[in-house]
């Protein structure tokens, strides 16, 4: 199969583009290298530098490559950014999304699509099951849910096969292969926890400590990056082989939520260094726990976590994070 991957040389796309590579499959990606960096694209995948937003160059693409599948990463993903500028969001993960999907639906390939849980909003049951109500409280969650209400109407409209994977808390790496998260600003936990073990960073701030949970930190569900990957390709495989009539939503995290503290200790643990660590009020708009129930992608997608242990997670960021520093 020839996959193009949009959004390739992102932190999930890179790692998207092995696992496609490592399978047996053609990759071709599409990347403007506004967040991306182009040293992260496996040199066995075709790299074409553009927006996926201009149908009518994914349209040639399509055609010319020969492609039989996309999936899509490209979009941007700081919460914070969204709230203060949800014009810039609502363009390049709204209407850039539908601008690629006129071309992916004329062509008639199975979509497979980024997702995230902030769909969910504010929980009001954990863990959260992908029938739990959808109430985003940013414009980021708003625009992710807005592209998943035209893939269910593409698709019954049109026939388009289409899943899109609502992730949990992405983290970790791929160090043997120079992959891991390089984003500017930080803004994820793990990657800003190391910093603060790496002494790039002073100090790392702990949003609330008074939640109902248990330690009174806020709780996560952290997945493998790389599990990632592999839930995508499962994804993909169930499309081709089910078709249309398959498409849907999935859940991918653990199942399992581990704390702000939690992480920190087992950073700690990894690391062997002493974090410094600042003690704050709550974060406006933070959730106490978010958790995924992942029954559905077992059942259907023939998909659990395999490399999601905390420890590991920790320990595949951390060798990342050293070898991207220069430090040891």
């Amino acid at each position: 199969m020839k996959a193009l991957v949009t959004g390739g040389a992102g932190y999930i796309g890179s790692h998207m583009v092995r696992v496609l590579l490592e399978a047996g499959h053609d990759v071709v990606v599409l990347d403007d290298l506004s967040t991306g960096y182009r040293d992260a694209v496996d040199s066995r995948a075709r790299f074409v530098e553009g927006d996926s937003a201009r149908t009518d160059d994914v349209h040639a693409l399509l055609r010319d490559e020969k492609i039989e599948a996309v999936l899509h990463f490209a979009a941007k993903i700081r919460v914070e950014e969204s709230v203060s500028n949800p014009r810039f969001y609502w363009q390049r993960n709204t209407v850039a999304t539908l601008a690629l999907l006129d071309a992916v639906v004329d062509a008639k390939l199975p979509f497979v699509f980024s997702s995230t849980a902030a769909v969910y909003g504010t929980p009001i049951r954990v863990p959260i099951d992908e029938d739990h109500p959808k109430d985003p409280v940013n414009p980021y969650g708003d625009t992710k849910l807005a592209v998943e209400k035209a893939l269910a109407a593409f698709g019954a409209a049109h026939g388009l096969p289409w899943v899109a994977l609502r992730y949990f808390n992405a983290a970790g790496a791929e160090p043997s292969a120079g992959l891991g998260e390089r984003h500017d600003p930080e803004t994820h936990l793990l990657p800003i926890v190391l910093e603060a073990a790496l002494g790039t960073r002073k100090s790392l701030s702990i949003n609330g400590t008074d939640w109902e949970t248990p330690d009174g930190t806020c709780v996560r569900d952290y997945i493998h990056v790389m599990d990632l990957a592999d839930a995508h390709l499962a994804a993909l495989e169930h499309l081709r082989k089910n078709g249309a009539g398959a498409s849907g939503a999935f859940n991918l995290g653990t199942g399992q939520g581990r704390s702000i503290r939690e992480v920190i200790e087992s950073a700690k643990r990894v690391t062997k260094r002493e974090i410094p660590v600042v003690e704050g009020p709550r974060r406006a708009g933070d959730p106490a726990a978010l958790v995924a129930k992942v029954d559905r992608a077992a059942k259907i997608l023939g998909w659990k976590a395999k490399r999601s242990a905390i420890d590991a997670i920790v320990a595949d960021a951390w060798a990342f994070k050293v070898r991207n520093e220069g430090k040891s």
